[in-house]
């Protein structure tokens, strides 16, 4: 009973992982991790001797001890990567924010002279030109 349900929950597994690949919701980084896992448990169940034989072969003395200790091992690993990724993508976040905040006040200051230019601009065709005298300087005041 206890093979068929490592069995079971190893098929859940690779089924889940490949359910996961073909809708995209699972990076192909991270597929062949849990496809291994998948595998190293079907093995471990087609093979039920296996387990013992590597407990007494690293000098576990239960075999469960083995398995549990390496799930450990194996989930401090994936933890310790995630936390590596989030890392990264926070330094990521951070950099796009400084460059949109940068984008967004370059973007303002040329609003700014755009409107400068366009309000001096409306203003000079707005005054009327001076006549001009035919031929004639104005005289210069004392």
């Amino acid at each position: 009973m206890e093979s068929i349900a490592a069995l079971i929950f190893s098929l859940l597994v690779l089924g889940s992982v490949v359910f996961l690949l073909r809708g995209r919701g699972l990076r192909e980084k991270y597929a062949f991790l849990w496809l291994f896992v998948g595998m190293a448990c079907l093995v471990l169940t087609a093979i039920p001797g296996m387990l013992r034989g590597i407990s007494s072969l690293i000098g576990v003395q239960v075999p469960s001890n083995l398995l549990f200790a390496m799930g450990i091992i194996f989930l401090t690993g994936v933890a310790l990567h995630l936390s590596w990724e989030v890392s990264v993508l926070e330094e990521e976040a951070r950099t796009l924010s400084e460059e949109t905040a940068i984008g967004r006040a370059r973007l303002e200051e040329l609003e700014r002279k755009v409107e400068a230019l366009s309000s001096a601009a409306s203003n000079a065709s707005r005054t009327p030109a001076t006549p001009e005298l035919h031929g004639h300087q104005p005289a210069d005041s004392p």
